[in-house]
């Protein structure tokens, strides 16, 4: 998988944006938050390595246990 794949579906960003905001969404919002999810992951990822387990949890996230 390559770092710079796409990881949210953009029409659900898009119609999400729109439904709350009445706003439109830029093309270059899906590339942000899959930077943003990456980032996110990579904390969780290390969370779970450093409590010694192969299961990354939602707890890994932050946010309670």
């Amino acid at each position: 998988m390559s770092d710079q794949e796409v990881l949210v579906v953009q029409s659900k960003i898009k119609a999400y944006i729109k439904a709350k905001s009445g706003m439109s969404t830029s093309g270059a919002v899906a590339g942000r938050l899959s930077d943003l999810i990456r980032e996110m992951c990579d904390g969780a990822i290390a969370s779970a390595e450093s409590g010694k387990r192969k299961t990354v949890m939602d707890r890994d996230f932050g946010g309670g246990e």
